[in-house]
């Protein structure tokens, strides 16, 4: 029995050192983010422990708890490869939807999800950023451009957006990861 209770001993100081490494680990990885980012990933911290809590006292169904948690993770996947690619203190507005929810975003006719390219400008609202699979779920995750993007990409379009879904291509690849900076002063 001695020996059963000392390897147990073992195997939970271990477990706890685990955790604690942990723990001290991911404050330190997302330090390497400004102030703005770091809010943004505590934010979905704080979504899903929403959901957390709602669906420990039953007020949603597993289904929606595990639609919500995998939207959650797939944002924060999103917003670590954009932060780190660009190595920016922003992130633009993200809103991850699955293929059912498109009508949430757009006017119909619908966009067909198979059809869209990433870097593509929808509406002159949302730029497609691509596919995300989080969990059982796939999401379509979009930026949503600031007004001076929407006005920009307008007056590049040289018309006005119609009731369909106007598309442009972005320029660079770069322009993905963040907005343009103002160059004119205040």
């Amino acid at each position: 029995m001695g020996r059963h209770f000392i390897t147990v001993l073992l195997m939970l100081a271990a477990a706890s050192a685990a955790g604690a490494q942990r723990s001290r680990r991911a404050p330190a990885a997302e330090s390497e983010f400004g102030p703005n980012v770091r809010v943004y990933l505590e934010y979905l911290r704080a979504e899903q422990e929403v959901v957390d809590d709602r669906v420990s006292r039953r007020e949603i169904d597993r289904g929606y708890y595990e639609l919500n948690s995998n939207r959650i993770r797939a944002l924060r996947q999103v917003a670590l490869r954009m932060a780190r690619a660009s190595e920016n203190d922003y992130l633009p507005e993200l809103v991850a939807v699955a293929a059912d929810e498109f009508d949430q975003l757009f006017e119909p006719p619908l966009p067909a999800p198979a059809e869209l390219s990433e870097g593509e400008t929808l509406e002159f609202k949302f730029r497609y950023l691509g596919p995300v699979a989080s969990g059982r779920h796939k999401f379509y995750v979009f930026a949503r451009l600031d007004p001076y993007e929407q006005a920009e990409l307008r007056k590049q379009a040289g018309k006005e957006a119609s009731g369909a879904h106007a598309t442009t291509a972005t320029p660079a690849a770069s322009d993905q990861t963040g907005r343009p900076r103002r160059v004119n002063a205040p």
